[in-house]
């Protein structure tokens, strides 16, 4: 089972056990993290917004050009942020870690 790090907006670091196969968004709603999820996955917000960790980011498939574009919409964005929806957790990102923004864009209220 992967594990994940997961570095919350106060600095709490929290780690997790997860199956593969399941997105980051998904961990995190399941464990209690803070991150909404508003469009439940459909990458239509960016309230999954994350920041990956640099040694963890070229790991990661490529970003499409429609998760970039959602990025564009939001607060805090660097070059390792992605949206936790479009990052499927496999035993290959054991250990992954990642650190939530301190502000996220609700554009679908």
């Amino acid at each position: 089972m992967p594990t994940v790090l997961f570095i919350e907006r106060n600095g709490n670091r929290k780690e997790v056990r997860t199956s593969a196969d399941v997105t980051l968004l998904q961990v995190a709603q399941a464990n209690g993290i803070d991150m909404e999820g508003a469009c439940e996955g459909a990458m239509a917000c960016s309230t999954c917004h994350v920041i990956v960790a640099d040694d963890w980011f070229a790991k990661l498939p490529i970003a499409l050009a429609t998760e970039e574009d959602m990025l564009d919409l939001t607060y805090g964005v660097t070059k390792a942020s992605r949206l936790a929806c479009q990052i499927v957790v496999t035993d290959i990102l054991d250990g992954l870690t990642v650190s939530l923004p301190s502000a996220t864009r609700n554009m679908m209220d």
